[in-house]
């Protein structure tokens, strides 16, 4: 029996997880959908989903703990001005885990995690802008 364990601990210790965890939720923020291990997925979805929470609150205190667990100020922008108010509505459930097949290199269970309702635009959207900028400072 397992009780009284809480979390999938992932072979880290508490600052690699909190670490692997706050760069993954703004990954997923950014990109609205990654591809990552199964045990990460699941893992990463409770992180994500107490995170959109906050964005739905939106006051200051909410702002400041999410900041204290995002690492880029962009990421804790694009979740109280998108998502916050795309789930205002929305009463749980805004990531979904679908099972992908198995890594080629150690056949470890692979996962996308996505947001419900996501934006297909945002996947890749950085490098899009990045990759015009530069198209536009070489024509110059």
């Amino acid at each position: 029996m397992r009780h009284a364990r809480g979390y999938r601990r992932l072979n880290r210790t508490h600052e690699h997880r909190k670490a692997l965890f706050a760069n993954m939720a703004g990954s997923l923020i950014e990109h609205e959908q990654i591809k990552t291990t199964l045990p990460k997925a699941k893992e990463l979805k409770r992180i994500a989903d107490k995170l959109i929470t906050l964005g739905k609150r939106g006051d200051l205190h909410a702002r400041r703990q999410a900041a204290a667990q995002l690492k880029q100020d962009a990421h804790v922008a694009k979740l109280f001005e998108v998502l916050g108010p795309r789930y205002a509505e929305r009463s749980g459930g805004y990531t979904c885990v679908l099972k992908a097949g198995f890594r080629y290199g150690d056949m470890a269970p692979m996962a996308i995690i996505e947001f419900v309702d996501r934006d297909p635009d945002a996947k890749g959207a950085a490098d899009r802008a990045r990759l015009e900028a530069e198209e536009a400072f070489e024509e110059e």
